[in-house]
């Protein structure tokens, strides 16, 4: 019985030694060329984590790593979108600020949560043509691996790419002739 127990474990124990922890990896699957335009030409993209009194969830020691990796997966999502015009006289920024990157710390089944803001500013003006706070779910079940730290690293993954994604789907429905907050406005 106890030899039995031993070769279980070993079993066990081998099985998740032959499993390795995936990259982060936030490219996000399935991108493809947009038919519609936005007359504008895109100058900067930056990825900050959010100020503590901005935060909207967890935001874990070493969050700031992952900044060039969802900036990466940004910027390659646009490129495969080509929706920006690079000879446009409008020239714009985006940024995205990560707000929270709620992931599990032990369970089966692993769910992270992300929350992003993005913003798309004219730099002419100042105007703030697109804002919004984008949260996503990213869900790894239990049989995805035995280990589960390999889980929370893949439900992560899966968050920031389905975060990411929604903010490209959104980019379809942007009007650089009717911002969400002119910084005329803003001004007075």
């Amino acid at each position: 019985m106890r030899i039995r127990r031993l070769i279980i474990v070993a079993v066990l124990a081998g099985l998740a030694g032959c499993q390795s922890l995936p990259p982060l990896n936030f490219s996000v699957p399935n991108v493809g060329y947009s038919q519609k335009k936005i007359d504008a030409e895109l100058k900067s993209l930056t990825v900050t984590v959010a100020r503590p009194d901005e935060k909207k969830g967890d935001l874990p020691a070493g969050v700031e790593t992952i900044t060039q990796y969802w900036q990466t997966a940004m910027t390659e999502g646009l490129n495969k979108m080509a929706i920006f015009r690079d000879d446009a006289p409008e020239k714009v920024n985006i940024s995205a600020k990560i707000l929270a990157v709620d992931a599990p710390s032990f369970g089966i089944a692993m769910e992270t949560k992300t929350i992003a803001r993005y913003e798309i500013i004219d730099r002419a003006n100042g105007d703030i043509i697109y804002t919004r706070d984008i949260e996503a779910i990213g869900h790894v079940p239990g049989d995805y691996a035995f280990a589960g730290f390999i889980r929370v690293r893949e439900s992560v993954n899966r968050s920031v790419q389905n975060n990411i994604a929604q903010f490209l789907q959104d980019l379809d429905s942007v009007d650089l002739s009717k911002p969400m907050f002119p910084a005329t406005s803003v001004q007075k």
